[in-house]
């Protein structure tokens, strides 16, 4: 599959149309990356299966998966007289109280950054102001973030804190599977993510609970090929960790940003937006690295404080509801007026959900 062209590919809707035929029952399929979301929905595969296969969004969303009391700690940094640095997506995501946005407006110092090292250059230019950068992500933006403490270690940067909110995906995959509300029989793992940690790490998945994974790319055919080759597990009976993204995902992922992730991070618990605390699921800064730690520099104080607001964004994010079913979509909550971080990031499953609704592949 190397030479294909994989998103203006002739034989698609032969795959597609040999597909949806040879499915005689209904499954449910979880693609555990906020990219495939948007594709599977741009790309109307939802509409294309519907009564088919159930296509349920994942915890693969970094924004989305950041609890409500991570937000009110970044809002409490951004209130002591620092710069912080972030992704644009962050600003709209709110509270118990407050935003960034909010707070910008109130006269925070927020800049929007899109490459955690350019926090470097921050640092120089502003040498009188401590520079935060908030650093959530996957495994995928892990690398990059290690390097940034690298650098600032090396370059012995005094004024440049991180606040650590990186979190891992198989541990939440486990997570999921251990729940009996979570009803799938098959992954669409993530590309992204698998770039960096390969395939050996979702390996449980097969092993423990017999369920068919297709580690997959992002156009259409990559998400195609996937969803065959799930089906083609099921129908054999041989659940294993099928790449079929091979011409980026390597078996043994990328094994130098392996070794920087955890040349600067050792793993810990850390708490996801509507799953709660998952073991071994975060990156936190080892201690060498203690004078860059946001959590251990600054006074952060606030009241926890889960506020009720009809926002379904955590069962969401479990695969157990459709945005559909929640009650505020589209009309209390929509991307210029969001109530949860689902509808705040462009990865999230609300805000596609928004923006393509129930696209047909035919068009």
């Amino acid at each position: 599959m190397q030479n294909q062209d994989f998103k203006h590919n002739s034989k698609l809707a032969q795959i597609l149309a040999q597909l949806r035929e040879q499915i005689k029952q209904k499954y449910s399929f979880m693609e555990v990356c906020g990219t495939h979301t948007v594709s599977i929905l741009k790309n109307g595969f939802r509409d294309y299966f519907k009564n088919k296969i159930d296509f349920l969004s994942g915890p693969g969303c970094p924004v989305c998966v950041t609890a409500q009391r991570d937000i009110d700690k970044i809002v409490c940094l951004a209130k002591q007289n620092v710069i912080i640095a972030t992704f644009g997506d962050m600003i709209k995501v709110p509270g118990t109280k407050s935003s960034l946005e909010k707070e910008q407006a109130k006269g925070a110092d927020v800049k929007i950054i899109y490459n955690p090292l350019q926090c470097i250059d921050l640092a120089r230019k502003y040498k009188d102001k401590k520079i935060v950068f908030i650093g959530i992500g996957f495994e995928t933006t892990a690398p990059v973030i290690a390097a940034l403490v690298q650098d600032a270690y090396q370059k012995n940067i005094r004024n440049l804190f991180i606040l650590p909110l990186l979190k891992t995906i198989p541990q939440a995959i486990n997570f999921l599977l251990q729940s009996p509300k979570v009803n799938i029989n098959g992954f669409l793992l993530p590309g992204h993510v698998s770039v960096i940690i390969g395939e050996n790490p979702y390996k449980f998945i097969n092993s423990k609970y017999q369920l068919a994974c297709a580690i997959a790319g992002f156009e259409p055919l990559d998400i195609a090929l996937a969803i065959k080759s799930l089906l083609s597990q099921i129908k054999d009976g041989n659940p294993k960790i099928d790449n079929v993204y091979r011409r980026v995902v390597k078996k043994e992922g990328n094994p130098k940003a392996k070794v920087l992730i955890f040349k600067t991070f050792q793993k810990c618990d850390t708490y996801w937006r509507g799953l709660g605390i998952i073991p071994h699921s975060g990156l936190k800064l080892l201690d060498k690295y203690a004078d860059f730690d946001a959590d251990k520099n600054f006074s952060l104080e606030f009241e926890i404080e889960e506020k009720a607001t009809g926002c379904i964004c955590g069962d969401i994010l479990a695969g157990i509801k459709s945005p559909l079913d929640c009650k505020l979509f589209g009309t209390k909550c929509t991307p210029d007026n969001p109530i949860g971080p689902c509808m705040v990031s462009i990865e999230g499953a609300c805000s596609a959900f928004y923006k393509y609704g129930l696209t047909s592949i035919n068009k």
